[in-house]
């Protein structure tokens, strides 16, 4: 008998989850909406198609699924629905997190697990998918994916990554380093028996054992993306590699002096970053080569903007609240540090910091592979300097997409709809339409057209289930960064 792909067990897998779960009492204290039927009435609709939003609509949902959307006048909305008038409200489809890790610095180059406080933050940001993108405790995750899976913790969907593919010289203690490319066809083989579907490949693999890695996960059917460094942009694409981490500040290709299968000692070249030109030139013919060979791109601009710029972003009440005392108080400290005047003018001498230009070139960058006709998937990396939390950090990527040019329909369409794509779950998630999976968010007010409203957030319906976003958040006040 032939063997199916593992991506393909795994969402039907998730078929038959959906169609039976029954959730734990500690689950149902997050629940407010749980009814065979549900019409959510005289809301804003925004579909993540991109098309126009649609105004004064009626969404009914039965047994988990969609099962209408249309106009609320002609709506036939059923007898044993509960309804839900939403005068006022916009509703949109499930995020699709596709950086979304389950760990947090927690300084000197360490990092902690936030198998606790992370799935739920994720669930009441609007997440209802995650890709983790790079796992530090594989088997935590895959325990954790169970567990939501059987409704036994709030969460959302998960798409387990296995251990980094991290090659010789790496700087993270916690990460094994692969011995060479039978090595990493023998992790990647190990893990898939374990039950992840897809893998990230680190700063110092090499390119031999990016091959090898790639070539075992796609004969099992599983994708392999890259937070590159030894390897750059076009090597890994022309090694069959199926989406790139960050975009331009992790592309040495650019890097004067870049040696084969060599990490540079800075990693980065910021100064000469924000000299590339998207429209023209080396850059421009990157990205035309990323697009021919298929490749996507993950935006993963918080965690960029939270190390970039002196004073921005503002942190917000809700992040600090969220964060443990401890992580609070490093958080704010660097900050500060970030901001010193003299640390920036012995760095980088009296023109100051070159971050903020080559920040504005990374949005250039994305927006011009989408235009280019490339996938571009959203994630928000809680990694960092820290204040990049699951769940917050993926609202504000949609946002920092609409400042990178797209308009707001435009940016909820890539963190939705892109997501489900590159997932092969587009047939089930990604956009609000019948015979989907109810993964729907809630919003107060119209991101359409003010996309801060997508801070709004008050229901995730996740399967068809209602789970209040305010009681998800309360309880995880002051813990993250501790569990």
């Amino acid at each position: 008998m032939r063997k199916l792909p593992v991506v393909v067990l795994l969402v039907l897998a998730y078929r038959i989850v959906a169609a039976a779960q029954t959730l734990s009492p500690a689950v149902q204290a997050f629940v407010k909406v749980n009814a065979s039927v549900v019409a959510l009435t005289h809301v804003l609709v925004i579909d993540g198609t991109g098309a126009a939003a649609r105004e004064d609509q009626t969404v009914v949902l039965s047994k988990g699924k969609i099962e209408s959307v249309g106009d609320a006048s002609a709506a036939k909305v059923p007898a044993d629905a509960q309804v839900l008038d939403l005068h006022g409200y916009s509703v949109i489809p499930g995020l699709v997190g596709m950086h979304d890790h389950m760990f947090y610095p927690m300084g000197n180059g360490v990092f902690g697990e936030m198998a606790y406080s992370f799935p739920r933050l994720y669930l009441a940001g609007g997440v209802t998918t995650i890709r983790t993108t790079g796992a530090l405790e594989p088997y935590t995750d895959l325990e954790l994916k169970k567990s939501i899976d059987a409704g036994q913790t709030p969460g959302p969907k998960m798409h387990v990554t296995g251990p980094y593919l991290e090659g010789k010289g790496s700087w993270a203690i916690q990460m094994h380093q692969l011995t060479g490319p039978e090595d990493a066809a023998r992790t990647v083989n190990f893990w898939l028996d374990q039950g992840v579907d897809n893998f990230k490949a680190y700063m110092f693999i090499t390119r031999a054992e990016l091959g090898a890695a790639i070539a075992a996960a796609h004969k099992r059917g599983a994708k392999v993306t890259g937070h590159l460094c030894a390897v750059n942009f076009r090597e890994a694409a022309d090694l069959g590699i199926d989406d790139l981490e960050h975009g331009l500040f992790v592309d040495t290709e650019f890097i004067s002096g870049k040696k084969l299968d060599e990490c540079p000692e800075d990693g980065e070249d910021p100064v000469g970053m924000a000299k590339l030109d998207a429209n023209a030139g080396p850059l421009h013919d990157t990205i035309q080569y990323l697009v021919q060979h298929h490749v996507a791109v993950t935006s993963t601009l918080p965690v960029f903007e939270m190390g970039s710029f002196p004073g921005r972003p503002t942190i917000q009440r809700r992040v600090l609240d969220a964060l443990s005392p401890d992580a609070r108080s490093a958080v704010l400290a660097n900050r500060v540090r970030a901001s010193d005047d003299n640390r920036i003018r012995q760095r980088f001498g009296s023109e100051g910091s070159p971050y903020a230009a080559a920040f504005k070139k990374e949005e250039e960058f994305e927006y011009a592979f989408s235009k280019a006709g490339g996938l571009l998937l959203a994630g928000l990396d809680p990694t960092g300097m820290g204040g990049v939390i699951a769940g917050f950090g993926d609202q504000r990527e949609v946002e920092l997409l609409v400042e990178a040019g797209f308009t707001p329909l435009e940016a909820i369409h890539i963190a939705t709809a892109n997501g489900a794509q590159f997932l092969g779950e587009f047939d089930r998630i990604g956009t609000i339409a019948p015979g989907k999976q109810a993964d729907l968010v809630v919003i107060k007010g119209d991101p359409s057209k003010k996309i801060e409203d997508i801070e709004n957030v008050e229901t995730v319906f996740k399967d068809g289930v209602g789970y209040d976003s305010g009681k998800l958040i309360e309880s995880v006040r002051g813990v993250v960064g501790s569990r």
